[in-house]
């Protein structure tokens, strides 16, 4: 019991019941609870609180970000059985997607623990990907500074990488990135190019376009609430295009 308060004290009583709620979702008791409750922490709900930005999850997000990778990229080499670069390389960025790792934020009810500021949950914060991304990775982030490498691996298995085979066969989580720089790179081309060429709306509801070329062609325009989704989009018209004028040269 001593321990059980112990471990509470540095963490306001406000917080404590979703804390203590999240941990039993993931079945996972930190000895620091205030690592978790930092990593719940959106910036827009420092505006709230009147706290500095890097009280934000972001910094924990940019440490699980890194982490991931690595469990991933060492999961694939393991398991890969002789696959190539290449192929490795596809699934990894497949697994570590933001629509990915949102999808298995979800399946953990991870956006009804995160603190948001009042307009940002009303305009669906909450379920948006980029929040609830940023939110996986800033909790395995948490649970490395926490536990280490170990632990926070395991969560990555049990909460991700069990479901890599459905992920990686599932055609709505095509990395149209992947896909089309290894289309340039076949021909001998260069990497694809993104720009920004729009970037509209507050904070809470960004909104972004983005063309990506090769070489100096234009091959894809996309929008998205993330740059990443929209480079995602604009690379699948990329591809499309792409396809189109193989099917022509043929």
């Amino acid at each position: 019991m001593f321990w059980h308060w112990w471990k509470y004290s540095r963490v306001s009583s406000q917080f404590r019941p979703q804390l203590r709620s999240l941990e039993k979702r993931i079945d996972y008791h930190f000895r620091d609870p205030a690592l978790l409750l930092n990593a719940l922490k959106h910036r827009s709900y420092l505006d709230t609180t009147g706290e500095r930005r890097i009280h934000s999850n972001e910094r924990l997000e940019f440490l699980g970000d890194a982490v991931i990778n690595l469990v991933v990229s060492d999961h694939f080499f393991r398991s890969g059985s002789g696959d190539a670069e290449g192929v490795m390389t596809t699934w990894k960025s497949t697994i570590v997607s933001g629509t990915v790792l949102a999808e298995q934020a979800r399946k953990i009810e991870l956006g009804k623990y995160i603190f948001l500021s009042e307009n940002e949950a009303k305009s669906g914060g909450r379920d948006r990907d980029s929040i609830l991304e940023d939110a996986f990775e800033a909790l395995v982030g948490a649970i490395f500074l926490d536990r280490g490498l170990e632990l926070a691996a395991a969560f990555i298995h049990r909460f991700l990488l069990t479901d890599a085979s459905h992920i990686l066969n599932k055609k709505s989580h095509r990395n149209y990135k992947s896909v089309l720089q290894e289309y340039s790179q076949a021909r001998g081309g260069n990497p694809p190019i993104y720009k920004v060429i729009d970037e509209s709306g507050p904070d809470h509801d960004k909104r972004y376009l983005i063309e990506v070329y090769l070489d100096d062609t234009l091959v894809g325009t996309g929008s998205g609430r993330t740059k990443k989704e929209a480079e995602q989009q604009a690379a699948r018209k990329g591809v499309k295009f792409s396809k189109s004028l193989k099917t022509e040269g043929a």
